[in-house]
């Protein structure tokens, strides 16, 4: 039984308003350029429970008195914690502080900077007590602040003694003298207190900024991706003819795939297919009668994007793969390719859905000079109160059978503005569905479809290849771009398979792999990078006999290690994710100096819930045909070291150990690996 407990907009003007720029006056102590701040604070940012992100603004004021800075995070129940911030730059008047929200939901952030008389009379007292100027006015006037500061009403009873004492010191001059009282106040437990809850004057707060949490995988996990009818798709001995995959065929590959770390099994469209204009293999124009054609040219009489293609299954087979994924721990995520062919029964009820040609004909989907005339795209100006409502419908069909990750082909075609309805929309009922853009597309629409909700996007990595490319781009993404856009990295998909992979031989596989799974915490790879799948269709960057256009069947049971497969290499990258938590992180990346320029090398830290540190160092050969030998430079300060410190590391790639200094020597390649993922141990 199908769900329909969910309210479809009317029309887009419907979609969940974007709020305006918050209007907040300086305040008597200005905090402007609170960071991060999605579109001026009308959008939010996100991040996932536990995940560790920096708030900075500028705090400052007029004069000489000492000013500090809070940020006050709020939990959905409207529960405030305040967490201090650090001036990092003085003379820029930087502060910066950590947080990390505990639980989903719409959180807040806001910096608060306030006037701090405990400080500035610490600072002058120290200059002038000991010069033996204003001695007993310091002492005065320290007193007279620690006086105010146990008024304070959120001070416990403990706190307001320990400053009612200190401020006694201060006024007693026939006791200690000014240089020791000073001493005694600013050590004792009446610092401890202010400390921990300090005296706060003239507190100035910035507008409150959105900030949506979210589960952790919308962050951190592993994807792999198959096309159901081929997994168990094979030639009948006895007719020659190919026999095809279905989903009971497809479970049995899924211990497999859960047996080499990952969590997410994508599958690529499993809805009736279309015969009118069906493509043959290849991607040619003419398909043979019992050609399957593309999964991606939805419907046909059988039904359309709330149907099952009947050579698969159907729902109680569907179902039960779900049941079969969720044993070992993997979620099923679904393509919803939003586009007809001219066979979906759509198609016939509401043509006005689509774009009428001036010869009457219905527009076919073009990328010139490539034709797909077994698609036709959706037109969303046509109607859009009707395909907005038609497409949460279908949604829900899919969220109501255990689908919560939605793998959106080509969302760069469709309105921003629909997908944010459409994302909000479901969100409201169901705040764990995760959304993944395959947008290969201008990076001003990347970034708004990441604005509009979508909580992963495909990124630019495949194309992505040497040192100076990976490093402006990884540090594009774990910048300020990271508040919002969290990237996926996949070396190869069902339409790339670039120059770089057809050529890189074993090494660029397991090069791309291992960057991948450990620059970004999202990662995923297309059935057949075990194979290393190279050899690509003339002409095309994409695999030969691509099972877009057939079957496929990959004989996975005389696949074996021995014979080259990478199943091995796979499965220790994602142990390693999973042992490292610095590595679960994005916004933790720093990159290292190497003097090859062939030579990537990064690393990311995260300090622990029992106070220790997880330091991973990556040192990539991106060289995929030769060994390179060279001087790895580490930023030591970067990594939270004196640049004299030596590191004891293990290679989590084959168990070798060695000690590291600020320089050192490497070598990777093709006569050793490709590269070394080393777990530190400070000396």
């Amino acid at each position: 039984m199908v769900s329909t407990d969910f309210t479809v907009a009317p029309s887009p003007l419907s979609a969940v308003p974007v709020s305006e720029p918050p209007q907040q006056p300086l305040g008597r102590i200005p905090v402007p350029d609170v960071r991060p701040c999605v579109d001026h604070g009308a959008r939010p940012a996100t991040s996932v429970v536990g995940e560790p992100f920096t708030v900075s603004a500028e705090v400052f004021r007029e004069g000489h008195d000492a000013v500090n800075a809070t940020i006050v995070l709020t939990d959905p129940d409207g529960v405030e914690h305040h967490v201090p911030m650090t001036c990092t730059n003085p003379g820029l008047s930087i502060w910066e502080g950590e947080v990390a929200a505990d639980r989903e939901g719409m959180w807040s952030y806001r910096v608060e900077g306030w006037s701090d008389p405990w400080a500035t009379r610490v600072h002058d007292a120290s200059i002038k007590i000991p010069a033996d100027i204003d001695a007993a006015l310091m002492r005065a006037e320290g007193a007279i602040v620690l006086e105010r500061a146990a008024a304070d009403p959120d001070r416990d009873e403990g706190g307001r003694c320990s400053l009612r004492s200190a401020a006694d010191v201060l006024r007693d001059e026939q006791g200690h003298q000014a240089t020791s009282a000073l001493h005694l106040v600013t050590t004792g437990t009446a610092a401890v207190e202010l400390g921990a809850t300090p005296h706060r004057e003239l507190v100035s707060p910035s507008a409150d900024l959105p900030l949506l949490v979210e589960r952790e995988l919308a962050l951190f996990g592993s994807r792999y991706e198959i096309f159901p009818r081929s997994e168990g798709a094979h030639v009948d001995p006895a007719t020659g003819r190919w026999v095809t995959g279905t989903l009971r065929t497809a479970a049995q590959r899924l211990p497999a795939i859960a047996g080499m770390g990952f969590d997410v099994v994508y599958l690529t469209p499993i809805h009736p297919i279309g015969t009118t204009a069906r493509k043959g293999p290849n991607n040619t124009l003419e398909a043979g009668p019992e050609d399957p054609g593309s999964p991606y040219a939805i419907g046909s009489p059988d039904g359309g994007h709330e149907a099952i293609n009947p050579d698969l299954g159907t729902f109680e087979d569907f179902d039960a793969f779900v049941a079969d994924a969720t044993r070992p721990g993997l979620e099923v995520a679904l393509d919803p390719a939003l586009q007809c062919s001219p066979d979906h029964p759509r198609v016939t009820e509401h043509p006005e859905w689509f774009t009428t040609r001036a010869d009457g004909s219905i527009a076919y989907a073009e990328n010139p000079p490539k034709k797909y005339r077994d698609i036709y795209p959706i037109n969303f100006d046509n109607d859009p109160a009707g395909i907005y409502a038609e497409v949460r419908r279908v949604v829900q069909v899919w969220i109501d059978h255990g689908v919560k990750i939605f793998r959106v082909d080509n969302p760069h075609t469709k309105p921003v503005e629909f997908w944010q309805w459409l994302i909000g929309d479901v969100a409201r009922s169901h705040p764990d569905v995760i959304w993944l853009a395959e947008a290969f597309t201008l990076p001003a629409m990347m970034h708004a479809l990441a604005k509009a909700g979508f909580q992963q996007s495909y990124t630019y990595y495949a194309r992505r290849n040497t040192v100076p490319e990976l490093v402006e781009y990884g540090t594009e993404l774990s910048g300020e771009a990271a508040a919002y856009m969290r990237p996926s990295f996949w070396p190869t998909t069902h339409d790339i398979l670039t120059p770089y992979m057809q050529f890189g031989g074993p090494a660029a596989w397991k090069v791309r792999a291992a960057i991948a799974a450990t620059m970004v915490p999202t990662w995923g790879i297309y059935a057949g990078y075990e194979l290393m799948e190279h050899v690509a269709r003339p002409g095309a960057e994409e695999q030969i006999d691509n099972e877009k256009y057939e079957l496929k069947d990959r004989r996975w049971d005389d696949v074996t290690e021995a014979g080259g497969s990478l199943i091995g290499w796979l499965t220790m990258l994602n142990r390693v994710r999973r042992e490292h938590p610095s590595l679960q992180l994005l916004r933790n990346l720093t990159f290292h100096h190497v003097d090859d320029e062939n030579l990537l090398a990064y690393s990311k830290s995260r300090t622990l819930a029992d106070g220790t540190t997880d330091t991973v160092i990556v040192v990539a050969n991106v060289d995929p045909h030769s060994t390179r030998e060279s001087t790895l430079r580490l930023d030591m300060e970067a990594l939270g070291l004196d640049w004299g410190a030596q590191l004891h590391v293990e290679d989590l790639v084959t168990g070798a150990q060695w000690v590291w200094g600020e320089a050192t020597y490497v070598r990777v390649g093709v006569e050793t690996e490709p590269v070394h993922i080393v777990s530190v141990r400070h000396a």
